[in-house]
């Protein structure tokens, strides 16, 4: 349950960062047309970048903990683009998808998406249960 809300959220992350023009990020749907396919295509992507955020950025993490100490933590937002560049190559490379101009854009992009991720973290979150004394 907890990763179709994150895929969810992700989703509509990405899909604020791609009305926003200036940082030439854009989603390119499976099949032309419909809402449906746009929101589908969104779903997809959401749950290629939960995965290679998973598997990839856990690595990636784990290696870069030297860089982590030295730039404290700053280098998560370039490792976040780095994600998110990766998911726009696997899913452009099937014709449809995310597609990221440039890696610097990319890198904002996904401090976007993180910041969005964030807040519906804290608004989604379980509320622990008061016990009674």
């Amino acid at each position: 349950m907890r990763f179709i809300v994150r895929v969810v959220v992700n989703a509509f992350a990405i899909w604020v960062v791609t009305l926003i023009p200036a940082l030439q990020v854009g989603v390119t749907p499976f099949a032309p047309g419909e809402t449906l396919q746009l929101v589908l295509t969104l779903l997809a992507v959401a749950a290629i970048f939960a995965l290679v955020n998973t598997i990839i950025g856990t690595v990636i993490k784990i290696v870069a903990i030297p860089l982590y100490i030295l730039t404290l933590g700053l280098i998560s937002f370039v490792i976040n683009g780095l994600l998110l560049w990766i998911t726009a190559w696997v899913t452009s490379s099937w014709g449809w998808g995310l597609t990221v101009e440039s890696f610097w854009l990319g890198v904002v992009a996904a401090i976007l998406i993180s910041l969005i991720n964030w807040v519906f973290g804290i608004l989604l979150r379980p509320q622990e249960k008061k016990r009674r004394s």
